[in-house]
């Protein structure tokens, strides 16, 4: 389901709401950091839905920015986080035989074009059709004030593979997209920014969620791993806190922040 999303836009106005309601009026689960992002991105409470949009197709993303369009003038920043984890081969064997063996036949150029795609194309497609509506929010808080969050992975900016090939070839594109994006998209007053998340309770992370979309990691899950400083993951607050700076402050493009708990200190990376 990486491919497809349903999205739910809420505008806030201090005015008009105080934040404790927002998650009475959406109906959701009580999370400070769903809040945070909530009064980072909308100006004003009006609620619509948007029905499903596969982020791998142009058709659905021009027919998406078409509805949203029609209620907006403009938006200020775009999330783009669409991933999936693709084909796994664990690279663990000191005979060169056994080890093309197994990484060659486990794997397809299906699957790898499906996982950069997904992770990599989406991710550049999705924000080339917002283009318009982010200049557009110059006319109203001034120039570099719209902003791309491009969600990458602390996988793709390290030399461990994980036994995700794939996976970590395509986050390093991501990576790099982002800054090419920064770069290029500057000269329209659009800024580009990414954050490189480590282990976070998702379900691709997880493998499920519950019934409200919620997934949840067991800290021991992360000591196993035996490379997280931390040792735990990290948490809804602790993602939008990083999301909450790269949109707020204008000052900042073409960076990438990784939200890892000190992975990138105890694996090669960057």
């Amino acid at each position: 389901m990486a491919q497809k999303y349903t999205s739910q836009v809420v505008e806030w106005k201090p005015s008009k709401m105080q934040p404790s309601n927002i998650r009475q009026h959406l109906g959701v689960p009580s999370s400070r950091g769903f809040l945070v992002l909530l009064i980072i991105i909308y100006k004003y409470l009006r609620e619509y839905r948007i029905g499903p949009c596969d982020v791998t197709s142009k058709k659905d993303l021009e027919n998406l920015v078409a509805e949203i369009s029609k209620k907006e003038k403009y938006i200020s920043l775009l999330l783009a986080g669409a991933g999936i984890s693709g084909p796994k081969a664990e690279p663990n064997s000191s005979d060169a035989v056994e080890l093309k063996d197994k990484l060659f036949n486990s794997e397809s150029f299906e699957e790898w074009g499906t996982t950069f795609n997904t992770n990599v194309s989406a991710v550049y497609f999705t924000t080339v059709c917002f283009l318009p509506l982010l200049q557009a929010a110059h006319k109203v808080h001034g120039s570099m004030s719209s902003s791309v969050i491009v969600i990458s992975s602390m996988s793709g900016i390290m030399r461990h593979a994980q036994g995700h090939f794939s996976y970590n070839a395509a986050k390093g594109a991501t990576v790099h997209l982002s800054k090419l994006m920064s770069y290029e998209f500057k000269e329209i007053g659009v800024r580009v920014n990414s954050i490189a998340p480590g282990y976070f309770p998702s379900e691709m992370t997880v493998g499920e969620s519950d019934e409200t979309q919620k997934s949840h990691l067991k800290d021991e899950k992360i000591q196993e791993k035996g490379h997280v400083p931390m040792q735990r993951p990290g948490s809804d607050e602790e993602m939008a806190m990083a999301v909450l700076f790269l949109a707020k402050n204008n000052y900042v493009n073409g960076e990438i922040i990784a939200v890892d708990g000190g992975v990138l200190l105890d694996v090669p990376g960057r």
